[in-house]
């Protein structure tokens, strides 16, 4: 069974290898699939995450939130339920690159399966954090083959592509740790009405926002938004604002070419010099410096 496993991941890796074509993301030619490549390792950096699921062939990272540590690696998949800033590095070579696939997690298809599966269990219980790792299963290695090989057709990826991406769905639903997928489809638990607030601060970030406004768009008290948003996020309100609002400057500078000071005001920084100050302490780099290495890094 492990020879066998093992030459599925191998297969995995060959076919991410002829379609993530260049270092970072390549888009796949299927609406939420992205390919995922790295020549070298990279050291632990700040990054922001869409709900996804990551699938990883070759190489290691490792993401941090809080006291928390998630590796994702040829043996355990990442999911993220919500969107969410963490720090990541990245164990890669140019002998052996780091290869994965990222699979935009679709709320739509979460409630349509959980209706089929008549499930409610996310209704109960804990608050599921809004990130894990778990072992990569045989089930889903197989799935993840058959979505690369039907991503190299433009008419598989349009015939297939979409019912493999629910199987992925599916697989996942039924893992170990599948609670914060279900969570994020259930209306009225408490997952779900921080998730609601999440949409809103990458929506309206670059407008004014307190604690108070976020828990009365939460339908919750202060200190129970606080509990709840913390448990999910790893998190204060507040810190996670500001993470959001650093992370959408950055790409403001680097994507539309803005200064420092005109992306601040996009973002909702009053003051210039504030922004420079939270940005250094959060980057390790001047908003200039850090723009211009990652510009470096997509050449």
């Amino acid at each position: 069974m492990e020879t066998a496993q093992t030459a599925k991941k191998g297969r995995l890796a060959v076919l991410l290898e002829r379609l993530a074509t260049r270092e970072g993301f390549t888009r796949s030619n299927m609406e939420g699939v992205t390919f995922i490549r790295a020549n070298k390792s990279y050291p632990r950096a700040p990054v922001t995450y869409d709900p996804s699921i990551v699938i990883v062939a070759q190489g290691r990272k490792r993401g941090y939130l809080g006291e928390q540590v998630f590796t994702y690696d040829p043996c355990n998949y990442l999911v993220l339920s919500v969107p969410l800033p963490f720090e990541c590095e990245t164990e890669a070579t140019p002998q052996e690159p780091l290869l994965a696939v990222s699979l935009k997690v679709d709320p739509t298809t979460l409630s349509e399966l959980l209706m089929v599966m008549d499930d409610e269990s996310a209704a109960h219980g804990a608050v599921p954090r809004g990130i894990y790792s778990t072992p990569l299963t045989d089930d889903l290695i197989c799935a993840a083959i058959r979505l690369l090989e039907c991503l190299e057709s433009p008419l598989d990826s349009r015939i297939l592509g979409p019912q493999i991406m629910r199987e992925i769905t599916y697989r996942v639903l039924c893992g170990e740790q599948g609670g914060a997928l279900r969570a994020v489809a259930i209306r009225h638990g408490r997952f779900s009405q921080i998730a609601r607030v999440l949409r809103k601060i990458h929506t309206d970030y670059g407008n004014g926002m307190d604690i108070e406004s976020l828990a009365s768009e939460a339908n919750m008290s202060v200190s129970t938004f606080h509990h709840t948003f913390k448990a999910v996020t790893s998190a204060s309100p507040l810190q996670y604002l500001k993470s959001i609002r650093l992370h959408k400057a950055r790409l403001l500078m680097v994507q539309d070419g803005l200064n420092a000071s005109t992306a601040a005001g996009r973002v909702g920084y009053e003051s210039a010099s504030q922004f420079s100050r939270e940005f250094k302490r959060f980057f390790g780099n001047s908003p200039v410096d850090e723009a211009e290495k990652i510009r470096a890094m997509a050449d």
